[in-house]
């Protein structure tokens, strides 16, 4: 039979066709595939990520103490900032373009017939490339929300819920309540739960799910100051605790018995790009760069404190987002990361609109609009050299950081591990 798809390119122009945006929120799809190919109780233990922050950082050091166990690991995660490939790891390694060529093709007759939307397809592939891989444990990062979420189509052997606050209220609800509420919807008869510390509206949501469902829940206090951390900031503690419970709890499951040092290993080791992540002045003269995907209120809150923590006071910020967002809930938290301007480039994503101008005017006369990232960077980096104060942030949507790593791609691996080549 002549395969679905002849290249890598073939793959990226079927999922552009799909649309990065279009959703669908239904699990028939993805139900089916999963039993049509055997998927819906995976060969490989299964943890699965929910929650508004903290997803990716817990989901990075969830596979970094896998790995520091010697557990073969799969990590499923979104978006992507340069390479699509960098939603499904190996080993901590993007998944090669032949493998994933190969899983693409595995599943795209299933996709075609079953008209798997982009973020279904990306899931079904990245559950068929673990399975083919042969891992042993799979983190599964959630896309949006958590009761039609892709992922819970199958068998999970643990669920996570990192702090839950007020993001996608279009889709997932107008309050805290109703955010936890869909997100709970991730839960199945039996299946153990882990949180981090919540909101009380939060928490109430997520335990009175568990309870009904007979879950055994449990609540997870963030790890000590002492805990040497590869992610910076002390949010990072809640999400790292988070993971350390859920590996530990699962160990006996996959015949290891966890190993201080290595446990320890792990942690400090850790490392997802955009995340509190310094970056060196890119010409001399210029501004050292400090990058985080914080995009909502509670985020920039976070994101806010760590800098605080580090004693970090940034001379300049560069910050944009996508048009659903409120711009007048995100502005206070914006301002409070600068004395400085804030610079507020369009993003030039097809079919998610922004609104800079909106933006702009919320935050008040320190803010000002540029046409794109480059202006904004150029104005930027000016200023704060002017200054020879504080770094130049930039932080807001992960798609304003990509059109970074587009440009820097060597910034997305960790500096501990050599780039792949041409990166």
């Amino acid at each position: 039979m002549r395969d679905r798809f002849a290249s890598l390119a073939d793959v990226l122009a079927h999922l552009d066709r799909l649309g990065l945006f279009h959703m669908d929120l239904s699990l028939e799809r993805m139900a089916a595939f999963a039993a049509g190919v055997g998927l819906s109780r995976p060969p490989y233990l299964a943890f699965h990520v929910v929650g508004t922050n903290g997803k990716g950082s817990t989901s990075a050091f969830l596979d970094s103490l896998l790995r520091s166990h010697g557990v073969p690991s799969g990590l499923y995660s979104s978006p992507h900032f340069a390479d699509v490939r960098e939603r499904v790891k190996l080993g901590g390694e993007l998944l090669s373009e032949d493998a994933f060529l190969a899983a693409a093709n595995r599943i795209g007759p299933a996709a075609d017939a079953l008209g798997l939307t982009y973020f279904e397809f990306l899931t079904a592939l990245a559950l068929d490339a673990f399975c083919a891989a042969r891992v042993r444990a799979a983190v599964l990062e959630a896309g949006l929300g958590g009761r039609f979420d892709a992922v819970t189509v199958c068998t999970r052997d643990s669920l996570l819920y990192t702090p839950i606050g007020l993001d996608h209220m279009k889709v997932l609800g107008p309050d805290v309540a109703a955010i936890a509420r869909d997100k709970a919807g991730a839960m199945r008869p039996g299946l153990p739960v882990l949180t981090a510390p919540q909101p009380p509206e939060a928490l109430a949501e997520l335990r009175g799910e568990a309870e009904r469902l007979g879950c055994p829940f449990t609540l997870v206090e963030p790890l000590s100051a002492a805990v040497p951390l590869g992610l910076a900031g002390e949010h990072q503690r809640v999400n790292a605790a988070l993971a350390l419970a859920a590996f530990r709890a699962a160990a006996p499951s996959l015949g290891i018995v966890p190993d201080g040092a290595a446990e320890a290993r792990g942690l400090a080791s850790a490392f997802l790009p955009g995340r509190l992540q310094r970056i060196p002045p890119l010409a001399p003269g210029g501004p050292e760069i400090i990058l985080d995907g914080a995009h909502n209120a509670p985020g920039l809150a976070a994101l806010g404190a760590a800098l605080a923590g580090l004693d970090i006071r940034p001379s300049a910020v560069v910050f944009s987002c996508f048009a659903d967002k409120d711009p007048a809930a995100l502005a206070p938290p914006v301002l409070a990361l600068t004395d400085g301007p804030v610079f507020v480039p369009r993003l030039l994503v097809e079919g998610r609109p922004s609104d800079p101008a909106a933006v702009a005017a919320a935050l008040g006369p320190r803010a000002s609009v540029c046409a794109s990232l480059d202006e904004a960077l150029g104005l930027a980096s000016g200023r704060t050299a002017a200054a020879e104060a504080g770094p130049l942030l930039i932080c807001g949507s992960l798609y304003l950081l990509a059109g970074f790593f587009t440009k820097h791609p060597r910034f997305l691996h960790s500096p501990d591990v050599p780039a792949p080549a041409g990166a």
